[in-house]
């Protein structure tokens, strides 16, 4: 397994290539932006693309998806249905619809190669935000950072919702990698002694 990570967009999002160098298949996840980077990027790594996921349907997460996906017109895109339907424009404007997205949702399995992929519901930046398990590595998007936690104030965002998601990916076992939307990378072990949000919910939640 290896993963490549790239700064995408306007928001500097974090986008990861995760590959199978065995099998030579990858997959995307959150082309935030900047999708020629990331094709190149593919390119480079002497890999097929056989899947874009995304990990919560925010402009900033999903803003290149529908490029790449021309450019792989094969290749399924996913996404949680919870945030995939806006109802307004201004909804719209947070939540763009991402043309023929696949939904998946908790205890889902993809396979990448030999890699499998295990989707986590982990509702609270959005009603829709899941994190991405692969082994060791824990694909967060925007409900885990390094330090703190995604917001809850926008549409769909529960503070509730998301000290239970992060409880819930503090208890599970091992020192997991933790590769979120944002800024810096982390693992459990470190989150579990140090973030507050997951010192609180571990107390409360």
């Amino acid at each position: 397994m290896k993963i490549k990570a790239l700064q995408v967009g306007e928001l500097g999002t974090n986008c990861y290539i995760l590959a199978d160098e065995t099998a030579k298949l990858c997959a995307v996840v959150d082309p935030g932006g900047n999708a020629k980077r990331i094709s190149t990027a593919i390119e480079q790594l002497d890999c097929k693309l056989c899947a874009i996921f995304l990990t919560h349907g925010h402009y900033d997460h999903t803003g290149g998806a529908e490029e790449l996906a021309a450019l792989w017109p094969d290749v399924p895109v996913y996404l949680n249905r919870r945030d995939a339907n806006p109802d307004s424009p201004y909804m719209a404007q947070l939540f763009p619809v991402v043309a023929g997205a696949k939904d998946y949702d908790e205890g889902d399995e993809i396979a990448v190669g030999g890699l499998t992929v295990t989707v986590m519901a982990t509702p609270g930046h959005s009603e829709g935000s899941v994190t991405l398990r692969c082994g060791d590595v824990l694909f967060c998007g925007d409900t885990l950072f390094a330090g703190s936690c995604g917001r809850t104030d926008f549409p769909g965002g529960s503070m509730q919702k998301i000290l239970k998601s992060l409880k819930r990916l503090a208890q599970l076992e091992g020192n997991l990698q933790v590769l979120p939307g944002h800024m810096d990378l982390s693992d459990l072990d470190h989150e579990r002694r140090t973030n507050p949000y997951v010192l609180h919910a571990l107390e409360r939640a």
